[in-house]
């Protein structure tokens, strides 16, 4: 019995040991911000998955009076083999990235673990009773694995603030030793890591430039940057600033000092932290209020929330390609073909400027506009400019176009959407008008009160610009299904499938060359 109840333990340690990462995983997907974890724990019902409620009755049964210290051994160890079995077999989007923070929090985890089972197995020995009970803490402790989670991140809070303290005084020395570095922010609810490739791109003709890698674009992110990647010789340091409450935006600006910033949309984006848009404009706008007296700000009047915000602290250039009143600078004459856009930029003293791009849609052309604005006002010269724009790369699930070997145009717009970059890219595949038109989404998420209301005119456009719309999941499926069936004249048909992979499936079924697929958004993990 002895052995039963050791191996018991083990297989139960095991599926403990598994649980805590897919744990750990998703505290990592929240920030680890203990509010957002909670958050998720209860919209996904986590806490209440089948695997947990079966594992709480063996607990439960194993703890009768009536149960058989062999036969709970054994209960124990089958279902904690099930969930091993299920959670090795997992694939997920984004997998769990194991850098010094999570093996910290892993360590506390498993530590405060280790002390509750020890001391129950500790307990059984001295007292003479069957190890059975150390089997059944373990199963108990995979019921409840999200609150060593949310312990073990709460009691690291100290600790971590620290070592965050410490990185940030390391990466102020290093910006403070390069005071003739040219430091340019670049915020926005959508459209700010496109900017910052497209500006990157412009600039580097010109100068050397340093940019945040893929989304470094909190705190931590841009003092990983600066510590890592920033060099003594760089002349223009690009920041992406994103923010998921207020005052995240001022933090970085404490840090880097921006003398030039660029506001790319406010819109309703991350309502679900910032609860009205009225907060989301006020942390937008946290970058033009942290400029010197004799910085730039560069804001797109193409959204409401940036228009109608005065900014008189700075010089403020207004851009615009459809709300033009009041902006200095407009895109205009905007050409889609199989090759790319042409464009040209006037600005309010009438001069013209005409650009090609191999990029598509009105949004990548605001982004375009943005970057070719400041590097104008740091004196790159046009035919440069001119030049780097014609050689822009499409950013990876950002309206990314590219056409497969069979003859299939695939626009991949997957990363984040958003109401406004929803739309346009809608538009542009109502442009392809070869052979099918197809939209593969989930819908848009973090839109707080506004989720249901904004899913459904997400519909509404799906249902005149796809002639195929395939749903995936559940999480936004009513609202937007019920959006394209109130369009009397819709010609999307609609299919509903529960995950990516079959997606693809019903694809390779109806696909033909000449069609084009949208991929619009790509649900993390922590939705259904």
């Amino acid at each position: 019995m002895l052995s039963i109840s050791i191996i018991a333990i083990v297989i139960a340690v095991v599926n403990v040991v598994l649980e805590f990462r897919r744990d750990l995983m998703m505290l990592q997907q929240n920030s680890y911000r203990n509010e957002r974890y909670n958050r998720w724990l209860s919209t996904s019902q986590d806490t209440t998955s089948t695997m947990r409620l079966v594992s709480g009755a063996v607990v439960l049964a194993s703890l009768s009076t009536l149960s058989i210290p062999i036969v709970a051994c054994n209960l124990v160890a089958l279902v904690s083999i099930v969930n091993i079995f299920n959670l090795a077999n997992k694939k997920y989007k984004k997998p769990l990235v194991m850098t010094r923070r999570a093996w910290r929090i892993f360590s506390t985890m498993l530590l405060l673990a280790a002390i509750i089972l020890g001391a129950v197995v500790a307990f059984c020995v001295v007292k003479g009773y069957s190890l059975e009970f150390g089997a059944i803490t373990a199963l108990l402790i995979y019921c409840f694995s999200h609150v060593f989670a949310l312990a073990a991140n709460w009691l690291l809070k100290p600790v971590e603030k620290s070592i965050n303290q410490k990185y940030y005084n390391d990466a102020q020395r290093i910006l403070n030793s390069m005071p003739d570095l040219k430091i340019i922010g670049i915020t926005g609810s959508y459209g700010k890591t496109s900017t910052k490739h497209y500006l990157n791109r412009i600039l580097s003709e010109h100068y050397d430039v340093m940019m945040t890698p893929g989304s470094y674009n909190t705190t931590m992110g841009v003092i990983r940057t600066v510590r890592e990647y920033l060099k003594p010789y760089n002349e223009v340091f690009i920041v992406e600033m994103g923010a998921k409450q207020p005052g995240d935006i001022k933090e970085i600006c404490d840090l880097v000092h921006p003398e030039i910033g660029i506001i790319t949309a406010v819109g309703e984006q991350h309502l679900e932290s910032f609860k009205t848009i009225e907060n989301v404009q006020r942390t937008k706008f946290e970058l033009v209020d942290s400029l010197p007296a004799d910085g730039l700000a560069v804001v797109n009047d193409d959204f409401e929330y940036v228009a109608n915000r005065d900014v008189d602290n700075v010089k403020c250039i207004r851009y615009a390609v459809s709300t033009t009143g009041a902006a200095k600078y407009v895109a205009k004459e905007i050409t889609y073909s199989p090759t790319g856009t042409t464009f040209t930029v006037s600005d309010s003293q009438g001069n013209s400027l005409e650009f090609k791009t191999r990029l598509v849609g009105e949004c990548n052309v605001s982004n375009l506009l943005a970057a070719i604005i400041v590097a104008l006002k740091l004196n790159v010269p046009v035919e440069k400019i001119r030049y780097a724009v014609s050689q822009i790369e499409q950013v990876e699930h950002r309206l990314n176009m590219k056409r497969t070997p069979g003859g299939v145009t695939i626009i991949d717009d997957a990363f984040n959407s958003n109401p406004t970059g929803s739309k346009m890219a809608l538009d542009v595949l109502a442009m392809m008008t070869q052979g099918k038109r197809i939209v593969v989404t989930p819908g848009m998420i973090e839109l707080g009160d506004k989720q249901e209301e904004l899913n459904e005119i997400f519909g509404k456009k799906i249902a005149t610009c796809a002639d195929e719309a395939v749903i995936v999941g559940e999480y936004n499926r009513e609202a937007i299904i019920r959006g394209i069936e109130s369009v009397d004249d819709r010609i999307a048909r609609v299919h509903k499938v529960n995950t990516f992979a079959e997606a693809q499936a019903l694809l390779a079924s109806i696909l033909r060359p000449g069609d084009t697929i949208l991929y619009e958004n790509d649900l993390p993990d922590t939705f259904k």
